[in-house]
């Protein structure tokens, strides 16, 4: 059960570090992609006062489960773990962050630039039906 949780975590983490940095793209998904990089930004920075700044509950419980099948050395960066486990690449933990926090700022900006134009389109297309 506990590799099962293993392979569980990494592929639901990795979706949802993708669905972050690319969500923005599919129109459809644009209100859900931005929910899920607020609930990010919530999680790092408001649970972070209480865990620690960039705390993330799957980080956390994936690292239970790896302890339990006898994991030591974990990173504190999902990021850095993911890269070398996956891709091989070792990457500093400072390295990790950078690359971490980049990449959601980008789909931050992104996402909220595209529903501020979204606002401001809605808010058009009723002030011209209005006239009509």
């Amino acid at each position: 059960m506990l590799y099962f949780l293993d392979i569980f975590f990494v592929v639901l983490h990795s979706l949802l570090i993708i669905f972050i940095l690319s969500g923005w793209l599919i129109p459809k998904l644009r209100a859900a992609h931005l929910i899920v990089v607020l609930l990010t930004g919530a999680s790092w920075f408001l649970l972070g006062i209480f865990y620690g700044i960039g705390y993330c509950p799957l980080t956390d419980w994936h690292w239970m489960v790896l302890k339990e099948l006898g994991k030591t050395g974990l990173p504190v960066s999902y990021v850095q773990y993911i890269l070398d486990r996956i891709l091989g690449i070792n990457i500093s933990a400072r390295t990790a962050d950078v690359i971490t926090l980049a990449g959601w700022l980008f789909a931050l900006i992104v996402s909220l630039g595209l529903w501020i134009k979204n606002k401001i389109q809605n808010s058009r297309t009723k002030n011209f039906k209005r006239n009509l």
